[in-house]
């Protein structure tokens, strides 16, 4: 099954995904600021010699519905647009005039589908790509012989090809509903050429060969680290802790500035690096962070401000001395303009 290919980013897409646009589609001053994505209901996929291709949709949402999509799933919230005619109605068609989102049209909606199936089902979605670092607080960040180099301003080492590779699948078993929970492991003997070249994933990008020999980079654990998101990153970590770890799954932010990844994992995961006893751990620019559950309700309770959807002063930190955490929300321009 192809995927669909933004031409400008090569990120592909399937049935079920969405796309934070922040800004009206049509360019006017439409609430329709960001897009779902859905099987087309009228083109059906045509077998080609070169394998089957299927057509997808492109159905305009609020951020409201955006938001729900991410804390739940795209495609509960689909099926409730195509319950609500002014929605999209059976054939999801987008009206840009629409002021409204279905929580406006119908209230319940929210607390009696999407409250309740992130509490029973959790989040499907199972990673982001996003403006974030990660900093290991452990060593001086001046150490050459460090296998990171993650600091903001610095050039960082690529995520090898194995390791994406991993993500990749990570994130693909993430999106299967009812799937066991579980990081294929490093050494995995699965190669890219299985997979044909001219398909590009959502994590696969020019840039993304190793610089160092997977084999070479030695997996470490870290005593501390500190975490940096932008705004929207971080307003997604009440979904990661709630609708993904607390369900015993894991959730990734793969970085969109320079190849590095975190991974947040709870105990219930399979495969990951990083364990109860050195909860911290890293595989070159790749860092994998395992939360017991009783941390993530913490957690919960001291980000809860992060759930507001409205504009929060920035810097805002978060720190956790007794598990030597420590997580900042910063603004744009800090990752846009890493040198100044």
């Amino acid at each position: 099954m192809s995927p669909f290919v933004l031409p400008f980013t090569e990120n592909t897409f399937c049935s079920g995904d969405h796309v934070s646009w922040h800004s009206p589609l049509d360019n006017s001053e439409s609430r329709i600021q960001h897009m779902l994505l859905t099987e087309d209901p009228q083109m059906q996929p045509v077998q080609t010699p070169f394998g089957t291709v299927s057509f997808l949709q492109i159905v305009g949402v609020c951020t409201e519905e955006l938001q729900a999509a991410q804390q739940w799933n795209g495609q509960g919230i689909l099926e409730l647009m195509r319950g609500v005619r002014v929605a999209g109605g059976p054939w999801l068609i987008t009206d840009m005039r629409r002021g409204e989102t279905i929580f406006d049209i119908d209230p319940h909606l929210q607390q009696e589908r999407v409250d309740q199936g992130i509490e029973t089902e959790g989040s499907n979605l199972s990673g982001v790509s996003a403006k974030c670092v990660w900093d290991d607080l452990s060593r001086p960040p001046e150490d050459e012989e460090d296998s990171r180099s993650i600091c903001i301003g610095s050039q960082p080492r690529r995520l090898s090809d194995k390791d994406t590779e991993q993500i990749r699948e990570t994130l693909r078993k993430g999106l299967e509903f009812n799937s066991k929970a579980a990081l294929p492991p490093i050494n995995s003997q699965r190669q890219s050429h299985e997979r044909p070249p001219s398909r590009k994933d959502s994590l696969e990008s020019e840039s993304s060969a190793a610089i160092v020999p997977h084999e070479l980079v030695r997996t470490r654990q870290l005593e501390s680290v500190h975490l940096k998101f932008n705004q929207e990153s971080g307003t997604l970590l009440p979904l990661c802790l709630r609708g993904r770890l607390l369900h015993g799954r894991h959730f990734t932010y793969k970085s969109i500035n320079g190849d590095t990844a975190i991974t947040f994992v709870s105990t219930g995961v399979e495969g990951a690096f990083a364990t109860e006893e050195h909860p911290y751990a890293a595989h070159g620019p790749w860092l994998q962070i395992l939360l017991t559950e009783e941390f993530v309700e913490q957690m919960l309770g001291d980000l809860q401000e992060l759930n507001t959807r409205e504009e929060t002063k920035l810097p805002k930190e978060y720190s956790w001395p007794e598990k030597k955490l420590k997580i900042s929300v910063l603004p744009d321009s800090v990752f846009d303009n890493p040198l100044q």
